[in-house]
Formats: structure tokens, sequence, C-alpha cells
């Protein structure tokens, strides 16, 4: 049983951290300060990221009300392939933790951490230490990029199993710490206190003044680990940033920048999260043993999305239902792999719908659904403001925001070309560290863990009302 489902009696939230709205404006920092850094890194709720200029929405607002409609279409000045190339400098040496697809990138999405750290730093990339358990998949992955046009930031690259084997041989070689550590190795390693859960824990020992981007949830274990770890993370001063991607978007942004320059409050949220569970092939998505379910692995983007607009969630207020898959509506007829192999309690539920009252008053809803069939998903966010609804449709392929306004029964639609969230939030992240134009991290490890404690809420609600198979 995991720990979690033996008590819904949740600990009080921990102390807020910085804001970055509350800091004053800084000059630029000196290169590789870490020190200096730390606190703009370090935030419970982050502020707007000031995305698009001021002059751009004016020109919007001022268009005739008959015609706001049409599609308002914008660049996006730091996305990956309109971002000015990489300026020559010092190496910037990076360890890499998981050799897997989040790291390297697949077919099955858009992720592949390496691909931006090269494109943002050019050049001046050294990944230093790759470390995975499979030592042969390291050594295969290195074996293509040295035999492409990044072959500068891998020549040198040395292959660990281990984090405690990477700090043995820099001590021995009396080399220096790396910049940065990107952890892409699975939730079940990390984000946890006890052995073979606690990579950040060991990252701290080893590396103290290193700065981690980690990949989300932040873990598999209890929340109390997590917060745990997250005390130590803030304690330690670290720069960390979780891959929340979507608060990157563009569209994101606008809509913050609208609630921002509006001075709205808003009212609620409404997420809506449809998989194409056809296309879903991995057997331990489908166990709740081993990937937590489908809410806490996968809906986990737009739980904290929801939490970006609404703020922090009245945990105990979270009441859920659920489909089951013994359960006439969830019947699936296109499960790619064989459930029968998975422990009928261990076995994912078909839907999930979830509300919940913000902190402030205002009232979030979510639903995931594994529902559709092929391979294209569904996923959409409403916010709701006095005057003001916002729609953000299909946030993972086309991005688009609808949104209506006073005075006006038309929605507005912005489109925005050429964003590449990932590449926002590594950029940033490294800009964070170096003092560099862009210092924003939208999600600290604070604020993912209170993502991941609103996710297992979701899933403990669901499970407590849930009807027993017939």
């Amino acid at each position: 049983m995991h720990p979690n489902l033996r008590t819904i009696v949740v600990q009080p939230p921990l102390p807020p951290m910085f804001r970055l709205s509350s800091l004053p404006r800084r000059a630029p920092l000196p290169f590789r300060s870490f020190h200096a850094t730390a606190s703009r890194a370090l935030h419970s709720t982050p502020p707007l990221f000031p995305r698009v200029p001021k002059p751009r929405l004016s020109r919007i607002l001022a268009t005739p009300t008959s015609s706001r409609y049409i599609a308002t279409t914008a660049m996006a000045p730091t996305a990956m392939f309109s971002a000015p190339p990489p300026e020559p400098g010092a190496d910037f040496n990076v360890v890499m933790i998981g050799a897997g697809n989040i790291m390297f990138g697949s077919d099955e999405g858009p992720w592949n951490h390496s691909f931006r750290f090269e494109h943002k730093l050019g050049p001046r990339l050294k990944v230093v230490a790759l470390i995975d358990p499979s030592t042969a998949r390291a050594e295969t992955v290195l074996e293509g990029k040295r035999a492409s046009f990044v072959e500068s930031a891998y020549r040198d690259t040395k292959v660990f199993k281990t984090i405690e084997d990477y700090h043995a041989f820099l001590k021995s070689s009396k080399a220096g710490d790396p910049d940065a550590i990107v952890v892409g190795c699975p939730p079940a390693y990390r984000g946890g206190t006890t052995k073979g859960t606690d990579l950040e824990l060991t990252l701290i020992k080893y590396f103290p003044k290193t700065a981690y981007f980690v990949e989300k949830p932040v873990g598999t274990g209890t929340i109390e680990s997590a917060k745990a770890v997250t005390k130590a993370l803030v304690d330690n001063g670290n720069i960390v940033s979780v891959g929340y991607m979507l608060r990157y978007l563009r569209c994101v942004q606008r809509m913050k920048q609208i609630i921002h320059e509006n001075n709205l409050t808003v009212m609620a949220t409404n997420a809506r999260y449809s998989c194409a569970y056809e296309a879903i092939a991995k057997p331990a998505w489908w166990n709740k043993a081993i990937d937590m379910g489908p809410v806490i692995e996968q809906g986990t983007h737009f739980c904290d999305l929801s939490r970006y607009f609404g703020g922090d969630v009245d945990i105990d207020s979270v009441v859920a239902k659920s489909i089951e898959w013994y359960e006439k509506p969830g019947e699936l007829s296109k499960v790619p792999i064989d459930e029968s192999k998975i422990p009928e309690d261990n076995r994912i539920p078909r839907l999930t719908s979830a509300v919940w009252k913000y902190e402030n008053g205002a009232v979030g809803s979510f639903t995931h659904a594994v529902a559709l069939q092929g391979h294209a998903y569904a996923c959409e966010l409403e916010v709701w403001a006095d005057g003001y609804h916002m729609r953000l449709v299909d946030p993972y392929q086309a991005p688009t925001l609808y949104v209506r306004r006073p005075g006006d029964d038309h929605e507005e639609r912005h489109i925005y070309t050429d964003d590449d969230p990932f590449f926002s939030e590594v950029s940033s992240f490294i800009d964070c560290i170096e003092g560099g134009p862009d210092p924003h991290i939208l999600s600290s490890f604070e604020d993912a863990t209170k993502t991941y404690e609103l996710t297992w809420a979701i899933r403990l609600a669901s499970e407590a009302s849930r009807a027993p198979p017939s």
C-alpha cells in the first residue's frame, strides 16, 4: 500500500518563500554568482512572466470591438527559433541524470531537454557526465550525439551508473562542480527522504551550490517527504526549476497579463484533460502502484495550471468522483496493454472529476478522461473573472487563447507562432544561473510540491467515494 493511502490528513502548508514580485529590480548579476541569484528563483506563487510588451496589448484593445474576434497572431520573441544565436563565452558544464526520452526525445512527444540546452548554449554547452544505471543505453545516446553537429558538447562526456560514482570521479580528478544538473530520471527515484528516493538530498550533499532542473512530478512518495525535500532545498538556497513547461506558454502569459493589467480576481478555473489512451502502451502508466495513476502522472500539468491562476488550494475542500475500470461506462475497447497482468486494485480509473475551493474563495474543477482513441489529446483550461472569460485550447499542439471582455460578446483569438515552452523554461533557468536577460523561474520545487499535494488529494477523494465492484 502506498503511504499516501494510509491517511487523508494533510500537514499544514510550508511557510511561503520569497516572491519574485516583492524583490527590488536589480542590475544584471555577475556571471555565475550563486548566492546573489538564489533568491530570484525561490518563490511560492510565481508572478507575471512579462513576455508580451504592453504596446502590443494596447493595439489589440484599441481595435474596434466589431473586429476583435479576428485571429490575433504574434511572434514569440525569445522562443528557440527566433532567439538570437548563443553568444560566445565560458563553457557551461551540465550533468544529465537519465538517458531516456525526456532527456533525449522520442516519437511520443516534444520533450527533449538536451535539444533545448544545445540551442540555448551553443558551443558553450559541455555535458560532462551522463548518469544512468543502463550504461549501454547512455553510450548509445552519446554515439548519436557525437555523430551530429553538437559533437563538441558530448565529446568528453563520461558515463556513470550513479551520482555517487560521478562525485567520486570528481574528487579523484580534482575537477570543478557542474554549473547545472538536469534530472530526468523516473520520479520514483526522487522527491523522497529514504535511500533510493532521495536524489535531491544526495545532490545537496555532493553539489550544494549547483542549480537543479527537475522533471515533474516531484516524486512518487509521501506528501510529507516531498515537503521535507522542499525545505532542504530552500534552506540550502539552490536555484531549482521544475518542468511544468505549460506555465511558459505565450498564451498562458497573456492570460496572466490580462489579469494583472485589469486588476482582476479569478473567480473560477475549469480544466479538462482527455488523453488518447490507445497510444499509451506503457504498462506502468496503467498501474497505479507504479506511475500513481493518470491524475498524478499526467493530469498534473493541468492541476498545476489551475493553481497558477487560482492560487493555493484548500486541500480539505477537495471532493472527487471517478469511473472505475469495473463499471459499465469504464469499459474500454482498445486498451493497448494486457491489463489482466495488473492487480485489480491497481488498475487506473477511466475518468476522474474533482472540485475544490482555493484559499481566496475561488472555485477550481478538473476532469481527466481516459476516453479518446487515436493519437490527439483534447485539453482545455478556462478562467473566469468579473467580465472576463478566457479559454486556453490545445496547449500541447496548437495553443490558442480565446478571450471575452466586458462590453463585447465576441471572443478574441490569440495565437502565437514559434512558441516553445520547453525552450523558454530552459532558457530562463540558465539566465537565472548566469544573471541573463530573462531570469524567471515559474515553477519552484515548493510550488511543484503543492501541485503534487493537490493531485494526491484528488486521487484519495475519488477512491474514497468510488462504488465497490459488483
